[in-house]
């Protein structure tokens, strides 16, 4: 404390001795002694913690950073690394931004029934997806993701961004999933009641690649609760505090995250913290 307040004040070493009530020569001797090896150990081991943080984008808590290190083959206790991240002010995203509701109802005549039952639960790839539509910020205006996301594994499949959140949005989002991935007939795919779903279009497409549609209840959040905690993980970590300032910054960006971060690097707590990638494969 003396030294970051003498780097910054005017102070003399004499005068923030006395305030903290702490000996001159007391202060010098201990500036003259040798680092002890724990501390020495702290140093080096803080040193990896921040390089793991960074390289997460600084979305990873203690728990993550640990697990991360331990992949790394450097052994230590997680309340460790919890004391060293906070002594180095290392605090992942936490504060969580407020979702307001886009679901426009669509054609009752294309509603399906909840074949998922809030079972998020799967034994292999490309037996259950699950799709929805979040909107970004931009001082454009907004930015609209659809994303499609594998139950068993938690890899985004398929995702398409564009202005308007229609039923040509959520084909292309399935279209890329479908050729990303070739599933077998019988797939499910659950999503909300939204007009980018329940039309001709959508519902069309999912026939010819003989899938079998599943949707929420209206108004029931938890109906397709993995895909909503997909968007509060994507707007937690991807989005700026403020907003983008472009519609093709936002696309560059979450493109980054999803393909380059989510799907193959991030620690997925659904998953025991395996990566998406890493399941699928």
């Amino acid at each position: 404390m003396i030294q970051q307040e003498q780097a910054s004040s005017n102070l003399s070493v004499e005068a923030l001795c006395e305030t903290l009530d702490v000996s001159p020569s007391g202060y010098y001797a201990w500036c003259d002694r040798e680092i002890s090896p724990r501390q020495q150990a702290d140093a080096r081991l803080g040193h990896e913690i921040e390089r793991v943080f960074v390289e997460s984008r600084r979305t990873y808590g203690s728990h993550r950073v640990w697990l991360s290190l331990r992949e790394r083959g450097i052994r230590t206790s997680r309340k460790r690394v919890e004391r060293l991240m906070r002594e180095r002010g290392l605090r992942s995203v936490r504060a969580r931004k407020r979702r307001f509701g886009l679901t426009k109802a669509g054609q009752s005549a294309y509603f399906a029934p909840n074949l998922l039952q809030q079972d998020f639960s799967a034994t292999h790839i490309n037996e259950k997806w699950v799709t929805d539509t979040t909107y970004i910020p931009t001082r454009e205006g907004w930015l609209y993701l659809v994303s499609v996301m594998d139950l068993f594994s938690r890899q985004v499949v398929g995702w398409a961004m564009g202005k308007h959140h229609d039923a040509d949005l959520a084909t292309s989002a399935l279209d890329m999933a479908l050729g990303r991935s070739r599933p077998v007939a019988g797939l499910i795919l659950h999503s909300d009641r939204g007009s980018e779903f329940a039309n001709q279009t959508f519902h069309k497409r999912t026939a010819d690649a003989h899938i079998r549609l599943s949707m929420s209840s209206t108004g029931n959040c938890y109906d397709n609760a993995a895909a909503e905690s997909f968007f509060a993980t994507i707007k937690l970590e991807a989005i700026p505090e403020g907003i983008f300032a472009s519609r093709q910054q936002a696309r560059r960006a979450l493109f980054d995250y999803i393909e380059v971060f989510y799907n193959r690097q991030r620690l997925h707590s659904g998953l025991g913290y395996a990566r998406p990638v890493s399941r699928a494969a």
